[in-house]
């Protein structure tokens, strides 16, 4: 397994430090990880619901979504 892909595995050290990223604000983690599109989505849904007071479940989302990406 090559240093790029351990780097980018499940539970790596770069997934915890972008899911504390995405529990600060959602979208951060992805957009630490490269993922602009995904950290674009979680930023602008997170905002939306935090008028409803449903923003938590983004910060949750969000937190989850970054700690078990895998790169390809």
């Amino acid at each position: 397994m090559s240093s790029h892909s351990m780097s980018r595995s499940q539970g790596s050290t770069g997934n915890v430090i972008a899911a504390l990223a995405s529990f600060l604000y959602p979208g951060l983690g992805q957009l630490v990880q490269g993922r602009l599109i995904a950290a674009a989505f979680h930023f602008v849904l997170a905002t939306l619901l935090w008028f409803f007071f449903m923003g938590w479940v983004m910060h949750i989302w969000s937190t989850l979504d970054a700690a078990w990406w895998r790169g390809r």
